[in-house]
């Protein structure tokens, strides 16, 4: 069965993007080598100017899609700054890709409390031991950094720093895009007015 095939029916017969985005992210787990989670975030600054960079999904549901990171990382910043940013998901080997914008929100504690406590030890530490996007004078620092951190929590449970957390993009378009021969691809786009509006569907011009 070709990548192609593999979703049942006509994706772009589909009304809802949720259900649709589930399917291709199971079918991505399926066939990607690594992180099928992978998503590249862009952001923007105060100045307009836009960054992206890759970051891994952490969980997505009617709601939107959920990424960690530190507040006081420059993504961080750009994201508490101006409340926006976009992704796009792209996996190779199924030859499909999928891009989602809209305005961002903060998780709750208790949702960021409770991803924190799933995350390896030494990622935990790793959390309060890196500034992170900011700039580091030595390897050694790092590291001297890791270990300070790593005899305070030695014993118990690693609590989970104030600045550290999740962040929610809910959507107000998301894109599905599927490859087809001469570049004259399947692209549909979900778009509405606000996160708690309805869907409607637009089918572009590859």
């Amino acid at each position: 069965m070709s990548a192609n095939e593999l979703t049942s029916g006509d994706f772009t017969e589909r009304n809802e993007p949720f259900d649709l985005f589930a399917e291709w992210l199971k079918e991505a787990e399926d066939s990607e080598i690594n992180d099928p989670n992978a998503v590249a975030l862009a952001t923007v600054d105060e100045d307009g100017l836009p960054n992206v960079r890759m970051v891994l999904l952490k969980g997505f549901d009617q709601d939107g899609f959920v990424f960690y990171t530190n507040f006081e990382s420059q993504k961080g910043q750009e994201l508490l700054g101006q409340k926006k940013a976009a992704m796009c998901f792209h996996w190779k080997t199924l030859r499909r890709q999928v891009r989602l914008r809209g305005p961002v929100e903060i998780v709750t504690d208790e949702e960021a409390d409770a991803y924190f406590k799933t995350r390896a030890r030494g990622s935990r530490i790793g959390a309060w031991a890196s500034k992170q996007s900011r700039p580091l004078e030595s390897r050694f620092a790092l590291e001297k950094a890791v270990a300070e951190y790593t005899a305070r929590y030695a014993i118990g449970e690693i609590p989970r720093p104030a600045h550290w957390s999740g962040f929610r993009i809910r959507p107000l378009s998301i894109e599905f895009w599927k490859d087809q021969k001469f570049r004259l691809h399947d692209r549909i786009e979900f778009r509405r007015a606000s996160p708690e509006g309805d869907w409607t569907k637009v089918r572009m011009y590859p």
